[in-house]
């Protein structure tokens, strides 16, 4: 598989009177046409802000201040606004936790769909609008044809997502970034919702980056995973090596904090303290304070991602072992 999305040492900085906070370190990565990347970690660890950073919709005061994003081999990191928003829909779709942030409440949900797709594909109203319907009976919504009609607060919260992953993925967009698109439902919802997803981004052979906290839904969706923490990418690699054998004591203890049906424990593991903020990240490796194997080296010099069995782990520990 080819790398549709590639992202290499990526840095993003927020200005402001008392200094700048680096909010993003070096992050690197890439997505493949048709895989699903999984980008997990706690709030704050700058899963949201890296899709932000490739869609261009970074918030102010906010600025990429290293790095590149290169989409099928091209940089998009440095284009003007009207050159990415061109690309904003015809090749990066968008799908966000909150369907009302997505949909306008003034038109029908028909017509958003419609305009999207006139305004990026060589189709007609009457061909767009047909693709629309196509589209939505695609996503799962009964009686499309009627209900194109409709207008966003018609709908419930679930096929209120269902409108928008249909309009993420109307002009046939070749990345496809969802960030908590399943946070706001119910279980049964986001099941269907992630089903349909892999099912559409598999068919369109599109690249995702599912961004979450739930490491169920990364489970159930991600070819690969990538682990963040205060900003950079403790962990990476195929989602069952990592969720079965991790390698960064950060991602052993998101997984020990996860219950499994078939384990017997009294306790679940529990990682001590809380992630740094941005103004207060340690030297050395971000999490050596909460490290239960933490040596000097780690209080002192950064680790970089290296092999870790089938994965790749910023630890000292795995230097050891390669050294």
């Amino acid at each position: 598989m080819t790398d549709l999305l590639e992202v290499r040492n990526l840095a993003v900085e927020f200005p402001s009177r008392h200094g700048t906070l680096k909010a993003l370190h070096e992050v690197s990565f890439s997505i493949a046409a048709g895989e699903v990347l999984g980008v997990v970690g706690e709030s704050g660890a700058g899963k949201s802000l890296t899709g932000a950073a490739i869609i261009g919709l970074l918030d102010a005061p906010g600025r990429i201040s290293g790095g590149q994003i290169l989409l099928n081999g091209k940089r998009i990191d440095n284009l003007p606004d009207e050159p990415m928003r061109r690309i904003r829909g015809r090749e990066i779709g968008a799908i966000f936790q909150d369907p009302l942030t997505s949909l306008n409440p003034l038109y029908t949900v028909g017509r958003q769909i419609t305009e999207t797709i006139v305004t990026h594909l060589p189709l007609s109203w009457s061909q767009a609008q047909q693709r629309a319907i196509e589209l939505l009976e695609a996503t799962g919504i009964p009686a499309a044809r009627e209900r194109i009609n409709h207008y966003p607060h018609q709908f419930s919260g679930g096929m209120r997502q269902r409108v928008v992953i249909a309009l993420a993925l109307a002009a046939e967009p070749k990345l496809i970034i969802a960030d908590e698109p399943t946070t706001a439902l119910d279980v049964s919802i986001q099941a269907q919702i992630i089903d349909l997803l892999k099912k559409l981004c598999r068919s369109q052979g599109a690249a995702v980056m599912l961004i979450t906290h739930d490491m169920g839904v990364i489970a159930e969706t991600a070819d690969r995973v990538a682990v963040m923490y205060a900003g950079r990418i403790a962990e990476i690699g195929p989602v069952a090596d990592v969720i079965q054998r991790p390698q960064h004591p950060y991602t052993v203890g998101l997984m020990g904090s996860i219950p499994a049906l078939d384990a017997h424990a009294d306790r679940l593991v529990q990682i001590d303290g809380s992630m740094p903020r941005l103004n207060a990240i340690p030297p050395g490796c971000a999490f050596h304070p909460r490290c239960g194997s933490v040596m000097p080296r780690c209080k002192l010099e950064r680790p970089e991602l290296m092999p870790a069995a089938a994965s790749q782990a910023a630890c000292w520990l795995h230097e050891q072992v390669h050294a």
